[in-house]
C-alpha cells in the first residue's frame, strides 16, 4: 500500500482496485493485520499478553522494610518477657535460653505467668504447649509455600511463629515470600534474645511492663498484618468467631486452650457454608425434578398415542385380508 502511493504513475482508482482484495482479506480475519497489535507478537520489552494473570512482583526493598518493621516492632517485646521471667524468679540463664530454644513469645509469657502466679511447673509447660501447637499448623502451610531445601526446613522451623507466617502469607510470589520469612525471622530471633537479655539485667530498673505497654506491641502487629488479608465475608466470618470463642473461652480454661479452641472457626464457618450451598442446589434439584416429572407424563401421552398407532395399523391390516 505504501508502495502504491508513492508511485505517481498508477492512477488512485487502480491503486484501490490493487490494495482492495489484501484490504478485504484483512477485515475478514479475526485479528489486526500482520505487524500490527497482538497477531505480531509481543514486542521487544513488552509484558505478555497474560501477564495480568500472573502475581504484581512486589520490590524486594519492600519486602525488606516491611520484615524489618515487624522484626524490629515485635523484638522489643522482649523487654517485656525478661522483666516477667525475672520476675517471676527464673534466673538469667533461665530466662535467656528460654529465649534462645522456645522462641514463641506467646508461650513464653504463659510459662512464666503461670509460674509467678504460683502454678505448677508442669501445668504452666502443658499451658505453654498448647499454646505453641498452632505454630504446627503454620509449619503445613509454611511447607508448601516457601518449599526449602531439606537441610534447611529443620532450622527453618524454629522460626515459624505469628510474624513470619503474616509476612510470607502477604507476599505475591515464593521468592519475596522466602525473603520475607528469612528477613523477618533473622531480625526478631535477634533482637528477641538481645532484649530477653537487657530486660532480665535491668528488670529493677524498668520497673512495671503494663506501665510501658511493651508487651501489647506483638499482638498489634499481628493484627495490623492480618487485617488487610480479610477480604472475604467467609475470612471476616471465620476471624470474628474466632475472636469470640477466644475471648469466650479464656477464664474458664487453662492458658494455650482458647487459642486451639479458636482454631475450630474455620471448619465450622466452612461447614455452615457447605451446609448453605447445598441446600440452594438441593433445592434447585427438587425444582429441576419437578419439570423431569412433567416430561414424564408428556412421555406417557406418548406412549399412548404409539399405542393408538399400532391399533390402526392392526385393524387396517384385519381390514385388507377380509378385502382380499
Amino acid at each position: 500500500m505504501a508502495e502504491q502511493t508513492a508511485r505517481p504513475d498508477i492512477p488512485a482508482k487502480e491503486a484501490y482496485a490493487t490494495a482492495a482484495p489484501s484490504t478485504a482479506l484483512a477485515a475478514r480475519t479475526d485479528g489486526p493485520a500482520p505487524g500490527h497489535g497482538d497477531a505480531a507478537g509481543p514486542r521487544p520489552g513488552s509484558p505478555s499478553r497474560d501477564a495480568s494473570s500472573t502475581p504484581a512482583a512486589k520490590p524486594d526493598s519492600a519486602v525488606v522494610r516491611d520484615a524489618l518493621g515487624v522484626g524490629i516492632a515485635v523484638g522489643l517485646s522482649g523487654f517485656a518477657f525478661g522483666v516477667t521471667s525475672a520476675g517471676s524468679g527464673l534466673t538469667l540463664l533461665q530466662t535467656c535460653v528460654l529465649s534462645l530454644l522456645v522462641f514463641t513469645g506467646a508461650s513464653q509469657f504463659a510459662l512464666v505467668g503461670a509460674i509467678a502466679a504460683g502454678g505448677n511447673p508442669l501445668a504452666a509447660a502443658a499451658g505453654a504447649f498448647f499454646l505453641g501447637v498452632r505454630n504446627a499448623f503454620y509449619g503445613l502451610r509454611l511447607s508448601q509455600l516457601l518449599a526449602l531445601p531439606r537441610f534447611v526446613r529443620p532450622l527453618a522451623a524454629h522460626w515459624v511463629i505469628d510474624e513470619t507466617t503474616a509476612v510470607s502469607l502477604a507476599q505475591p510470589t515464593r521468592r519475596t515470600a522466602r525473603l520475607g520469612f528469612t528477613i523477618t525471622g533473622l531480625t526478631l530471633y535477634v533482637l528477641w534474645n538481645l532484649t530477653t537479655l537487657l530486660g532480665a539485667l535491668g528488670a529493677e530498673a524498668i520497673g512495671d511492663t503494663d506501665a510501658w505497654g511493651i508487651d501489647a506491641a506483638g499482638p498489634a502487629v499481628f493484627l495490623a498484618l492480618l487485617a488487610p488479608m480479610l477480604r472475604t465475608a467467609t475470612e471476616r466470618a471465620v476471624a470474628g468467631l474466632a475472636v469470640l470463642l477466644g475471648l469466650g473461652f479464656l477464664p474458664v480454661l487453662p492458658a494455650g486452650v482458647p487459642v486451639l479452641v479458636a482454631a475450630l472457626a474455620a471448619p465450622a464457618v466452612l461447614w455452615l457454608k457447605g451446609r448453605a450451598i447445598g441446600n440452594r442446589v438441593g433445592g434447585n434439584r427438587d425444582s429441576g425434578d419437578g419439570s423431569t416429572g412433567d416430561g414424564a407424563i408428556g412421555d406417557g401421552s406418548t406412549g399412548d398415542g404409539a399405542g393408538r398407532t399400532k391399533k390402526a395399523r392392526t385393524k387396517n391390516a384385519q381390514r385388507k385380508e377380509r378385502e382380499q
